[in-house]
């Protein structure tokens, strides 16, 4: 695999050791479901970028809205009751798609961005109704909401924290809701989520519910490994944070635009959250930009606290930027047109079907999935891997069958580019089952790669 351009590192990489010599794998072009690296060399792409090319590398409907808009007009910001025309259509295009009546939306550039504002209304909203304690967060263990200060606190990962003297002291851990872990052997699904439940209400007990401004989850937890929580559960959550006024903050940056089969998880698991956050899909990563999606009740403290502050002081230089929203608007419209979801609700038993077969065979913990999101979790311990080190390896081996996949501790994850076929999300699947082939036989490395 080709591993470099450049023979020394000049770039901070994210999410990358920078102790590390050797160059990084280069990916220089993209096509439809495919990209290149430096040399050549093409790999099926089993996770649409980062979760996040939901339309493919090619698209040509995209490339034109960027195009004219860059000659219309650039660039302009919105600040100070000054903004543009197309982050205003925008706004309207999210709200005639948005999964419950919402007020208004605000612009940011990146997933991260998009889950600190939110905290950030959250508490505004509490401030401008007198409730000044109401400062804490809560959030699932294993929960990914990103790695910006707040965002990065409300993230249940400890490699997001360490070294960084986060999370800040507000914020604190709900158990992870997923079926395979200690606290869920041997319960039903309902007795699960009753175990969930009073822990979810003892923790609001000990902290004080005038203290708890928030609660911010994924409705499927992604980079936490794709943990799917039982049925019921958020339902049960809901109740909770009504009975509290606690806010609900819906990270919707994997899941939204078609991803599970509708537009938004929140109407697949009948949610109603108090705001929405987006990101990825919305332009089909094209061009960074995300949202926050905010209801009425909120909007309405937003603008009762500003009136009492002289001061709504939050925003980004880019946040509407015209051409990422010229884009993102496109990319709107494309779900709609080809019936995005609808593609999704279809090939959906594809992908389930394809990685069934990998369900009680050797190494393989647990075969889970929703929509265009497939997982496999292996099982480390039976090939004498520590925790951890198993997934990482049947990632690398499985970009040596031409697969690029998301490893997160021993799970391998799918998130395919939306317009996958049918054809292409088999061969997927079919290369992961070689990459295991080779690391079952001993062909594929098996010390796990660092960074």
């Amino acid at each position: 695999m080709s591993k470099h351009l450049a023979p020394t590192p000049t770039m901070l990489e994210p999410h990358t050791l920078p102790d590390l010599h050797t160059p990084p794998h280069v990916i220089t072009r993209g096509e439809g479901v495919q990209v290149w690296d430096a040399d050549g060399r093409a790999y099926l792409d089993g996770v649409a970028g980062l979760w996040c090319v939901t339309l493919g590398y090619s698209e040509p409907r995209l490339v034109q809205a960027a195009t004219e808009q860059m000659k219309k007009l650039p660039f302009y910001g919105s600040f100070n009751h000054r903004t543009n025309d197309v982050a205003l259509a925008l706004a309207d295009d999210l709200a005639k798609i948005a999964p419950i009546p919402m007020g208004r939306t605000f612009f940011a550039n990146s997933g991260s961005e998009a889950n600190d504002s939110a905290i950030k209304f959250a508490w505004y909203y509490h401030q401008a109704l007198g409730r000044h304690h109401r400062t804490k967060i809560l959030s699932h263990d294993r929960g990914y909401h990103g790695t910006t200060t707040a965002a990065g606190s409300a993230t249940g990962l400890g490699h997001i924290h360490h070294g960084f003297g986060i999370p800040l002291p507000q914020f604190h851990g709900l158990h992870c809701p997923d079926r395979l872990s200690p606290a869920g052997r041997g319960l039903t699904d309902e007795q699960f989520v009753d175990w969930l439940i009073s822990q979810l209400e003892d923790r609001i007990a000990t902290e004080g519910p005038d203290t708890i401004a928030a609660f911010i989850a994924e409705p499927i937890l992604g980079a936490g490994g794709l943990i799917i929580p039982p049925a019921g559960y958020y339902e049960r959550v809901q109740k909770v944070l009504d009975r509290h006024d606690i806010l609900f903050i819906a990270d919707e940056v994997i899941t939204g635009f078609g991803r599970t089969g509708s537009m938004f998880a929140a109407a697949e698991f009948n949610l109603r959250p108090d705001m929405i956050t987006l990101a990825k899909g919305l332009s089909s990563a094209y061009l960074p930009i995300s949202a926050v999606m905010v209801g009425d009740k909120v909007c309405e403290a937003l603008k009762e606290g500003s009136q009492r502050f002289h001061s709504f002081g939050h925003g980004f230089t880019y946040s509407g930027h015209p051409v990422a929203a010229a884009v993102a608007r496109e990319t709107i419209a494309i779900l709609l047109e080809r019936d995005i979801p609808g593609r999704v609700r279809a090939a959906a038993p594809v992908l389930a079907n394809a990685l069934d077969k990998f369900r009680g065979t050797e190494l393989v913990r647990d075969v889970r999935g929703y929509g265009l999101l497939g997982a496999v979790e292996f099982d480390a311990a039976a090939c004498g891997m520590a925790t951890g080190e198993l997934g990482p390896v049947m990632a690398q081996a499985a970009a040596e069958n031409g697969l690029l996949l998301r490893s997160m501790g021993d799970t391998v994850v799918f998130a395919p580019p939306l317009i996958s076929s049918d054809a292409d999300i088999e061969a997927m699947v079919e290369r992961l089952a070689a990459a295991r082939s080779d690391v079952l036989t001993g062909r594929a490395v098996t010390s796990p790669a660092r960074g």
